[in-house]
């Protein structure tokens, strides 16, 4: 008997996703446990595995539609086995950029022609240009194209009209804009009418899901009554260990970092201080057991927050391998929403980019971030002698309504001396 592949909720608060393309075809052998989809939700765009095993026998959402979680996008059953017509669900409308609803396997209709417009057309020597044949044009209609495939072109600046549509009725999908941009066959899109954009022009960019969170999120953290402190700690001791691991690394190991060092130390300083280990509740504060630490990782059009788990009970060498491993699939797009969850603090270091100090944002419900600078020489007094020493400037940020300053203080003079004399830690 055939069962409807529903769409997940994957993560808290998700409530719709957008099926950016199919992994199996109708007709195709289908496993249970095998991966059946990709799915775009503000956070990630992951794989989704099958529920059943059998055939899949109708695909009922198109790539690059938006459903809404618990509705059907595909029928599942044994070959040979008819679908019921009361399986499949209507096309979703969606408003277009411009605020006209669209079909999603049907484009809207162009906008009424002036008579005159109409005529001078029919009476022209020459028919519609090849993209317009393809993709439709700006007075004949508009481009059939999926709101993911729109979205990405936005992204890369590419023109939806020069490129040819491989989904139902020639309507352009997520894939054909992939393929366009990794080819490099279309040219960027022009800005305004098949010009290029004058001198001082005001270029409006859509906001994409991922930053439409990220505006959302950063709203909400900044409701919060947060205070910032700093220090700054001698890196003589944690360059000494960095190089002593770094000779340890067998050909193809994973080389440990500063940020790998630094996690792990805070990661000791958060179990000796779990008030900063904690999420803020409405009317209670959790505090938790273990040290799960975020990793803010920088990717095109946003920022992603991995987090590693019970960072106090790896080893340097561990978390640089899993530290290696999330930021690869962070950066090619492979996240599952777990590996974005559970995370009780966050880091984010913006040394690589030559930034001396800066304040972070909090990352809510989590009760404070640190944010670190690039380890630089300085001069500094040491018993009364001046000398140069290899320093890094730490600014940690947190929420006042679960922790006070003489915590936070407490608890970032205990991440400084860690650092300075590692053993301290043990």
């Amino acid at each position: 008997m055939s069962s409807q592949v529903t769409l997940p909720r994957l993560g808290q608060g998700m409530e719709t996703g957008t099926i950016v393309r199919w992994l199996k075809s109708e007709g195709e052998s289908v496993e249970k446990g095998e991966p059946l989809y990709e799915l775009d939700t503000e956070k990630v765009t992951q794989e989704v595995e099958a529920e059943s095993s059998g055939v899949l026998l109708k695909i009922l959402a198109g790539e690059g539609q938006e459903i809404e979680v618990g509705k059907a996008i595909a029928v599942i059953g044994q070959e040979g086995e008819e679908v019921a017509e009361e399986e499949e669900t209507p096309d979703r409308v969606e408003p277009d950029e411009e605020g006209a609803e669209i079909g999603v396997e049907k484009p809207a209709e162009g906008p009424a022609r002036e008579p005159e417009r109409e005529r001078g057309r029919e009476a022209g020597p020459e028919g519609p240009s090849e993209p317009e044949q393809r993709a439709g044009s700006p007075n004949g209609g508009r481009i059939k194209a999926s709101p993911l495939a729109r979205r990405i072109a936005r992204e890369r600046g590419i023109e939806l009209s020069a490129l040819r549509g491989t989904g139902p009725e020639g309507r352009i999908v997520a894939e054909d804009v992939e393929r366009a941009a990794a080819t490099g066959s279309v040219s960027p899109a022009p800005s305004v009418a098949g010009r290029p954009a004058p001198p001082g022009e005001i270029e409006v960019v859509k906001l994409n899901q991922m930053r439409r969170t990220i505006a959302r999120r950063m709203t909400e953290a900044w409701e919060a009554p947060a205070f910032q402190i700093s220090m700054s700690a001698d890196m003589t001791a944690s360059i000494r260990l960095r190089e002593a691991r770094l000779a340890r690394v067998e050909e193809g190991g994973v080389r440990p970092t500063y940020s790998d060092i630094l996690t792990k130390v805070v990661a000791l300083a958060l179990v000796r201080h779990r008030d900063v280990n904690a999420h803020f509740d409405g009317d209670s504060v959790k505090l938790f057991p273990t040290a799960n630490i975020g990793i803010a990782v920088a990717v095109p059009h946003g920022l992603v927050v991995p987090v590693i788990r019970g960072c106090e009970r790896l080893s340097i060498p561990e978390i640089a391998a899993v530290r290696a491993d999330i930021v690869s699939r962070t950066r090619s797009g492979k996240l599952r929403n777990e590996d974005l969850e559970g995370g009780t603090f966050t880091i984010s270091n913006l040394g690589m980019y030559g930034v001396e100090r800066f304040s972070a944002v909090l990352n809510p419900p989590q009760a404070g971030i640190l944010a670190v600078g690039a380890i630089e020489e300085r001069a500094v007094v040491v018993a009364g002698d001046l000398g140069i020493q290899p320093r890094m400037e730490m600014t940690l940020t947190i929420d006042h309504r679960s922790v006070d300053g003489a915590t936070a203080s407490e608890f970032l003079a205990t991440v400084k001396a860690f650092l300075e004399e590692p053993g301290l830690a043990l």
